[in-house]
């Protein structure tokens, strides 16, 4: 269980370009949010894939059938699969690679519910959506995005948090 710390690089212009240094700290406690939080969200959307398959819906009906209270049918239920086991994948790898995914994830999440928003009562709704999916889509990408994000990004990051210390490395010592 290794976490990554970010470390300042060479500086181009007047940026800095900042490197992962691969081998620091062993066992960051900002790597057990990450972890939990592509874990949580992994195994519920694992559970609601495995629900949707068992019930043998269509792949592209778009009358969908109810699972969990939310529709789904054949083509959302493996897509929350195969999402679901990116994000374990990334519980087991955690460090910046499961905080990173967390987040790409999250801002997809919260893209899919404007998307399917503006497709609820068209023909091109082929992922079954409905309202209650498009809001799991939004609370589902804020608490991924929150997880990847936690310790990251803030005004008031502790000096000791490793993400402070490469954005001012003058001031780290």
């Amino acid at each position: 269980m290794a976490t990554h710390v970010l470390r300042p690089g060479t500086k181009r212009g007047n940026r800095r370009h900042i490197t992962l240094d691969e081998h620091l700290p062993v066992d960051h406690r900002l790597n057990q949010v990450y972890r939990a939080g592509a874990g949580l969200m992994g195994l519920v959307l694992l559970a609601f894939g495995i629900l949707g398959l068992i019930d043998k819906v269509g792949f592209f009906d778009t009358r969908g059938d109810t699972v969990s209270g939310l529709s789904t049918n054949g083509a959302l239920s493996v897509l929350s699969i195969v999402v679901g086991l990116l994000l374990l994948i990334g519980m087991v790898i955690g460090g910046n690679f499961a905080s990173t995914l967390n987040t790409v994830l999250g801002v997809a999440f919260i893209a899919s519910g404007f998307v399917n928003l503006a497709l609820l009562d068209s023909s091109h709704n082929f992922l079954a959506f409905r309202i209650q999916n498009v809001l799991f889509s939004f609370v589902v990408g804020v608490l991924l995005m929150t997880f990847g994000m936690y310790g990251r990004v803030s005004g008031g990051l502790p000096h000791d948090n490793p993400y402070w210390k490469a954005r001012h490395p003058d001031r780290a010592d």
